[in-house]
């Protein structure tokens, strides 16, 4: 059986109109855009320029506030240690998510040894930040909230205007992480009242290695001190040569996304709710209740006399109303998820977030509140552009099929 890849959140494939976009800038038309006095500099430039316009677009900004850089998580320490830097005058408080990307999380907790305070706020039981919650913890020294846009883990969207509009009315920067949104799903600065938003090109069949921070250049205008010095390249926010084939790369994904996004999520959110329903059918026979002390609020579950009860074998994590089209985030109870990755060795999916170094309980997930039980056997399924049907029927079937062998052996069933 040939591999099925259903690990999008991690990274996305190259799409071929991607990579033949891509191709001369290696060979052919090899010129450094800084390089102002041959035809072959001027070239590299036009196309470099071309990039941005296009990425710009697809995030309803304009070119000069587009800052290209190596991904999202240089885009992210730029957004928040720039900002930080540059907005010491006026405050040192910085708000953010524990269900943040680590690039945000590590970043903001640097920040903490350079004398600043962060407020790390918890979601709700369904992924949601509580905006009342929000509201309460800006403060007079606030400079910057950061949450970002969709979650990497349960796919959970956030709400991103509600939050633009409570940091515009307090006088805060709003500093979105875009990485898994962006291209999937509109993203519009303007409507939205970001600052600064942090993009990637792997993330949406392009490029790895190519990344763009939005800097918001008016109303207000945001500063930045620069992270990287040496040449003054991007008005003197990033310094170094650009990569001119990923940028490219980079802008053809955008230009692709622009047309075909819409319709595109909806084929992908079919699929994936084509997944649920198939594992919930294949999974709901012989599947007793399991019981846990605690009194957590899930879906699926009741609660008699303060213990949890999860019927079925499957539990879904985050909202299901609020989330990107491709994602599935879901644990089957009495499960490793180790094991059961071990079990489908042609399934690519993921036990949690692919930016770590290691595999731990995810920490997006305790942040929900869940129990021990659901924290170890957490699967998700980051369905893509290439997927079809056939792929979603047999991953489907295998899965379910290891996890009832599985469960056979589980010691707390």
């Amino acid at each position: 059986m040939p591999a099925i890849y259903l690990d999008h959140h991690a990274t996305t494939p190259v799409d071929p109109r991607v990579l033949e976009a891509m191709l001369p800038y290696f060979t052919a038309k090899p010129g450094n855009p800084a390089s102002r006095s041959h035809s072959f500099g001027w070239e590299a430039d036009r196309a470099v320029a071309r990039a941005r316009q296009r990425i710009a677009a697809l995030a309803g900004a304009a070119e000069r506030e587009i800052v290209f850089t190596s991904g999202a998580t240089e885009s992210n320490n730029l957004a928040l240690k720039g900002a930080a830097e540059a907005y010491r005058r006026r405050g040192n408080h910085l708000v953010t998510m524990a269900t943040e990307h680590k690039a945000v999380l590590d970043t903001v907790h640097h920040l903490e040894h350079s004398g600043f305070r962060v407020t790390v706020l918890p979601p709700q039981p369904d992924g949601l930040l509580d905006l009342a919650r929000l509201r309460a913890a800006i403060l007079p020294e606030t400079v910057l909230v950061s949450v970002m846009y969709a979650n990497n883990e349960i796919g959970t969207i956030q709400p991103v205007r509600e939050i633009g509009e409570i940091c515009r009315q307090t006088g805060v920067l709003f500093h979105c992480d875009a990485a898994q949104a962006f291209g999937k799903i509109p993203v519009d600065v303007e409507a939205a009242h970001i600052d600064l938003l942090s993009v990637s090109a792997h993330k949406m069949y392009g490029p790895k290695g190519a990344g763009a921070l939005y800097v918001r250049g008016r109303n207000p205008r945001v500063e930045l001190m620069a992270q990287i010095h040496g040449g003054g390249h991007e008005s003197g926010l990033r310094s170094g040569t650009l990569n001119v084939p990923g940028i490219v790369g980079f802008g053809e994904a955008c230009a692709i996304a622009a047309q075909e996004m819409a319709g595109e999520a909806v084929r992908i959110a079919a699929l994936r709710d084509s997944l649920l329903r198939q594992l919930e059918a294949n999974l709901e026979t012989g599947a007793g209740p399991l019981h846990m002390n605690g009194t957590m609020h899930m879906n699926g579950a009741m609660h008699i006399n303060g213990t949890m009860h999860i019927n079925g074998t499957m539990h879904i994590n985050g909202t299901m109303a609020h989330r990107l089209p491709g994602n599935l985030n879901v644990s089957f109870v009495g499960v490793d998820g180790d094991a059961l990755l071990t079990g489908i060795p042609q399934i690519a999916v993921s036990a949690g977030s692919a930016c770590g170094s290691g595999y731990d309980s995810s920490y997006v997930l305790e942040a929900l509140g869940l129990p021990p039980a659901l924290l170890q056997c957490p699967v998700r399924f980051g369905i893509g552009r290439s997927n079809t049907q056939a792929e979603i029927d047999c991953a489907a079937s295998r899965v379910a099929a290891a996890v009832r062998e599985l469960r056979t052996l589980s010691p707390v069933l």
